[in-house]
């Protein structure tokens, strides 16, 4: 099975995903500052995860700039993922939200519909409703391959990853 980029990339706005416009204004401060501060932080957790949003506000504004300084020099993936991970407020999909928009070409924003396309795909086995920064070099890999392979951004195809999911499941996502 062969997943249809354009297609799903034109279904993704129909979705409740994030929007990737918002994504790319949060890289474009990030990129320029060189960290986040908690009142962006706080505005891509309540884009990404609106429940779990208000956790950001317990983490200093010192502590959240020092931490996307941080990310921002990391070397791989996993490090990356722990980092912004070890913030408050962020488990692995939000923080998956970070260093997408620092840099999509690479980074791509997981969740459950992204792990569910990717093993209805073949590339994963297994459910998977709750994810750590392991979980996210397993997915990064085969998005990154069918990046290369297709033509597009890692973002572009993790925003198709999820429509794909939001088309093809039967019943709830849990």
């Amino acid at each position: 099975m062969s997943l249809d980029v354009e297609k799903y990339l034109e279904l993704y706005s129909e979705t409740q995903g994030l929007m990737p416009e918002k994504l790319e204004e949060y890289g474009e401060k990030y990129r320029s500052q060189r960290f986040l501060t908690q009142d962006q932080l706080y505005e891509i957790a309540y884009e990404s995860s609106t429940r779990s949003a208000y956790h950001v506000r317990k983490n200093s504004e010192e502590l959240c700039r020092e931490v996307t300084r941080n990310a921002l020099e990391a070397e791989g993936d996993f490090s990356k993922i722990a980092l912004i991970s070890s913030l408050k407020g962020f488990k692995a999909p939000t923080a998956s939200c970070v260093i997408t928009a620092l840099n999509p070409e690479k980074h791509a924003v997981v969740d459950t519909r992204v792990w569910a396309s990717l093993e209805r795909l073949g590339y994963l086995e297994g459910r998977k409703e709750t994810f750590d920064a392991f979980d996210y070099v397993k997915m990064i890999g085969p998005i990154r391959e069918i990046a290369e392979e297709k033509g597009y951004t890692a973002a572009e195809i993790g925003y198709a990853l999820f429509a794909h999911d939001y088309d093809k499941r039967e019943g709830t996502l849990h």
